[in-house]
């Protein structure tokens, strides 16, 4: 049974779930509009979710091939996973910030190999054990999923409002947790009138309970040398400002008090990025470092896949402390080693 929410002011939530993942499910919310009703993410390709999608709509009121239109926080597949069947359903249209539709593209025309080759080169050069890069040079391509996500045909502009007929939802920028990720600001009174700015959908840049992955942004083409962790913070600061009566994040449940939760996050990533500062007081590779960090349990309990983000995230607060000037890399070293400073 399909679990749905009414949050008034004609928006609904729907419970889509993630197989095989802790987080449980991803909230699809229903925005009504002038022109039907439109989506803001879709949930995981899989045809459990589907089903509990379009369960889900029924119980609103609506159906997915009554869909006007598809906004997307971010390219995840637990985000924008269904929207291509819902595309095929509907006829609407699919939107999302260029730079993740950047990656959309890409994730389609690169072949698996090459991200298989990009991976493992990835973590030797983290300092990855052998053990653990072994099994990526006899990957294949099933092993990945999401790797035809469906093209976006509209462009999230920063700044500006969508094209949602009776509605006020502007796109805020909010990267970090992927380099297009939006948040989209509601700019209507709460109808239960909440104090504050109006509502917030924040994908998985605010949630009220859990810390969003930062790690280096994932692209076999592009050497450019990012700082996902700042871009994170500074769209943080940015969405504490907005000061709105209301969040309604992607994972987990509504919460007020954003500012509150937004200070929270930069206070546990400044501790953080202190702790590994302490941890550099002898040079270590990033493997090495996502070692020793904190993790909600204990590293060799931490399964294959997810030691990669891990290694990933450690990555990302490496470069933020090497832009910071707290730490830097020891010439010579091979694979790099990093040593406060």
């Amino acid at each position: 049974m399909a679990q749905v929410y009414d949050h008034g002011g004609g928006v609904r939530s729907v419970q889509v779930p993630i197989p095989d993942n802790p987080l449980g499910h991803t909230l699809v919310y229903v925005v009504e509009t002038d022109r039907g009703p439109v989506l803001v993410d879709t949930g995981w390709d899989d045809p459990d979710s589907w089903d509990t999608l379009a369960e889900g709509l029924t119980a609103c009121g609506t159906g997915v091939g009554e869909i006007h239109g598809v906004v997307v926080t971010h390219h995840h597949p637990d985000h924008h996973g269904l929207s291509g069947k819902v595309r095929e359903a509907s006829g609407a249209w699919i939107a999302m910030h260029a730079a993740d539709s950047a990656i959309v593209r890409r994730t389609r025309e690169t072949r698996a190999e090459r991200w298989f080759t990009y991976m493992t080169a990835k973590l030797e050069a983290a300092g990855a054990p052998e053990d653990h890069v072994a099994p990526l040079r006899t990957a294949r391509r099933r092993e990945l999923p999401g790797f035809s996500p469906a093209l976006p045909d509209r462009e999230i502009v920063p700044g500006e409002l969508l094209d949602l007929p009776g509605r006020r939802l502007r796109a805020i920028w909010t990267p970090g947790h992927t380099p297009g990720h939006v948040c989209l600001h509601l700019e209507e009174e709460h109808p239960a009138g909440l104090p504050g700015h109006g509502r917030l959908f924040s994908g998985d840049h605010l949630l009220p309970e859990i810390t969003p992955h930062i790690g280096l942004y994932e692209d076999p083409d592009d050497a450019t040398v990012t700082d996902p962790l700042g871009d994170y913070l500074d769209s943080l600061e940015r969405v504490g400002r907005l000061a709105p009566a209301e969040v309604l994040p992607a994972h987990q449940h509504v919460f007020t008090d954003a500012s509150a939760r937004v200070g929270q996050l930069l206070a546990h990533h400044e501790e953080r990025l202190t702790d590994l500062r302490s941890l550099l007081a002898e040079p270590l590779t990033p493997w090495q470092l996502a070692e020793r960090m904190e993790w909600n349990r204990p590293w060799d309990q931490i399964p294959y896949g997810s030691r990669n983000i891990a290694v990933s995230e450690a990555e990302a607060h490496l470069r933020r402390l090497v832009k910071l000037g707290r730490a830097e890399a020891v010439t010579g070293s091979d694979p790099v080693t990093y040593v406060a400073v």
